[in-house]
């Protein structure tokens, strides 16, 4: 088992969801991994580049392989900045050094690379996964996440059309707010309809979305991380 990694927290895990983080390092931790944090990161500028904001993207994709270059594994509770991580940035850096093929999402690096399959995750209810657009489309991360899930003894909940968007996307959901709160409504009438206690993914921005969703309909799920439901 590789025994170190670096973290890349990504800035809405770092700004709005830092116990993603903390929950993220003691899953790795547990597992027997070096977890090494470098402080100077920043954003990749994923929002940036999906913005039309390219000279910006380019800046940030530099600055990410400076930070991260020398390691040999970087390892993101983000299925959205990592995507964009492995899709883009070799291209927008000057030379990325291979580094796009040595970062990985959580789920990736605990399954493909450590070989885990029972993280010995305490979590005892009822949980359905909602799979990210990102983590579907653009990391096909397949049953890696449920596989987790079900392997720790933990019980799921197949969620109803499951694959569909819950209509976050980043911008989108200001740019097209009317839209996005349709498509929300729809994933929450789902999530709702399993009778889990909790709905998890492997993105935190998704989960701000329906959670906040969840709370104006004073419903009593909660909205967790896979990271959280894991780890010990």
């Amino acid at each position: 088992m590789l025994v170190e990694c670096a973290l890349f927290i990504t800035c809405l895990t770092d700004t709005l969801a830092p116990q993603v983080g903390q929950a993220t390092v003691e899953l790795l931790e547990h597992q027997g991994v070096v977890v090494r944090f470098p402080s100077e990161q920043t954003c990749c500028g994923q929002m940036h580049f999906n913005s039309g904001y390219v000279d910006e993207a380019r800046r940030l994709a530099r600055r990410f392989v400076h930070v991260f270059g020398s390691y040999e594994a970087v390892v993101a509770p983000s299925a959205s900045c990592g995507a964009h991580v492995r899709a883009h940035v070799a291209g927008l850096a000057d030379d990325a050094g291979g580094l796009d093929e040595r970062v990985w999402e959580l789920t990736e690096f605990l399954v493909d690379r450590s070989g885990v399959e029972d993280v010995g995750s305490r979590f005892r209810g009822r949980v359905t996964y909602h799979p990210t657009c990102h983590s579907v489309r653009g990391l096909r991360l397949g049953d890696r996440p449920i596989s987790l899930l079900r392997a720790s003894g933990v019980e799921v909940v197949d969620l109803p059309e499951a694959d569909e968007c819950c209509g976050f996307g980043g911008t989108f959901a200001v740019k097209n707010a009317d839209v996005s709160a349709a498509m929300l409504d729809a994933k929450l009438d789902h999530v709702l309809a399993t009778g889990a206690e909790v709905v998890c993914a492997c993105d935190s921005s998704c989960l701000l979305h329906i959670g906040g969703g969840l709370r104006r309909r004073g419903a009593a799920v909660r909205a967790l991380h896979l990271a959280e439901v894991l780890a010990p």
